[in-house]
């Protein structure tokens, strides 16, 4: 069985948009911005984590930007069985 590897949101984030200075132009800050929040110099905003969330469209969520806001970003419900 083949592992997943991690990869993490803001990461997935720049890939989508198409390199760090395309995601920076898309939600108006700098590319050194994002260039710190790849490297975790820097915590994403929550005004950023909602614009990076618009700009991918939905496929990264502010929650998984910031997971240390759960009472500003909660997590999806899971569903009990």
């Amino acid at each position: 069985m083949k592992e997943k590897s991690y990869v993490s949101p803001i990461y997935r984030a720049v890939s989508i948009a198409g390199g760090q200075t395309a995601l920076a132009r898309q939600i108006g800050v700098t590319q050194g911005a994002v260039w710190k929040w790849l490297r975790g110099l820097k915590r994403v905003s929550p005004e950023h984590a909602v614009a990076i969330t618009e700009a991918t469209n939905g496929a990264v969520q502010a929650h998984e930007l910031r997971p240390d806001l759960p009472k500003v970003f909660p997590p999806p419900e899971v569903p009990h069985e």
